[in-house]
């Protein structure tokens, strides 16, 4: 008896309410891979917790194609974040592929992510120059992209595109949770994996609606922080906590000095002004700044191994 054959790439798709665009968008991915001869291909459709007929459409599509289609459902709305980390944990391929649903992203643009790829990259995103989306999902987008750019240092222009391409080994080192799928360049680069982006089709929305809007600003600028936490300060919580206690540390010893020489040598009474009770604030909410990050310091030390640099070999002769 034969082994089965190993299979080349594998899609990862993310749904919720997406009845519509379940089968034209796996028949436009076979032909894509078929045409182009790319080799085997699995498609897995993570159904976040759909009340539509999604499900119907997923089992009738498994029946048709057994040997290409898997699909996972949620018992209810997950978020982005966790399908696509179901989906990564459930590929075989060597290439892995993300896609959203919604028939905006265009699937003959898949040889162009994977040439990208074999160029040495283990991550190529796709940028969507002209989006097909109205001014309320575009300009938060915007706005999004700039702020992750300029805060973490990673050169992409649309970190929010579904449209994306991993080598298998690169997802495998990615923890994904509330909305930090949208900062999966951000994590691969703190990892040591480098990232690439290539410009991309994008198609207006024919069917279903957007599940994006302004409030995700909300959602992705406190998410963007605990990016920014977790790829440069997690091994050195003294740096993050203790800069924002010596910024405020020295400011309120600075007020402080300020009153006590107007004190001194004027006789004028502080006592009671709000300057005063600011400065002791300040000075206060420094020191127990500087303290956390010592006793984050004091926590890292303790759980960290004599053979921590071990994680970080990639290769050994």
């Amino acid at each position: 008896m034969h082994a089965p054959a190993a299979i080349q790439l594998s899609f990862v798709i993310p749904l919720c309410n997406e009845e519509d665009t379940l089968r034209p968008l796996f028949e436009q991915i076979k032909a894509t891979v078929e045409d182009q001869q790319l080799g085997s291909f699995e498609v897995i459709f993570i159904d976040d917790g759909s009340t539509d007929d999604s499900w119907e459409q997923l089992t009738a599509l498994k029946q048709a194609h057994p040997d290409n289609v898997s699909a996972l459902r949620f018992r209810r709305n997950q978020g982005k974040a966790a399908a696509l980390a179901a989906g990564f944990a459930a590929v075989k391929g060597e290439i892995v592929v993300s896609m959203d649903a919604d028939l905006q992203d265009e699937p003959t643009e898949i040889p162009k992510f994977i040439k990208k790829l074999n160029e040495g990259y283990d991550c190529v995103s796709g940028w969507k120059q002209l989006r097909q989306d109205p001014l309320g999902k575009t300009l938060p987008s915007r706005v999004f992209n700039w702020a992750t750019a300029a805060a973490s240092g990673v050169k992409i222009h649309d970190f929010n595109c579904g449209f994306k391409a991993y080598r298998a080994e690169a997802i495998q080192s990615l923890d994904l949770y509330g909305e930090l799928h949208r900062y999966i360049p951000v994590l691969l680069s703190a990892e040591g994996f480098t990232t690439a982006e290539i410009p991309v089709e994008h198609h207006r929305r024919t069917h279903g609606i957007s599940k994006y809007g302004w409030t995700r600003l909300i959602k992705g600028g406190l998410d963007l922080m605990t990016v920014i936490v977790l790829t440069r300060y997690l091994k050195r919580p003294g740096h993050f906590f203790g800069g924002f206690g010596l910024c405020s540390g020295s400011l309120g010893f600075l007020i402080l000095a300020g009153l006590s020489v107007q004190k001194i040598f004027w006789q004028i009474n502080i006592g009671g002004r709000p300057l005063f009770f600011l400065g002791i604030l300040l000075l206060l909410l420094g020191m127990q700044l500087i303290s956390t990050g010592l006793l984050g310091e004091l926590i890292h030390f303790n759980r960290s191994g004599a053979n921590t640099n071990s994680n970080r070999i990639t290769d050994r002769l």
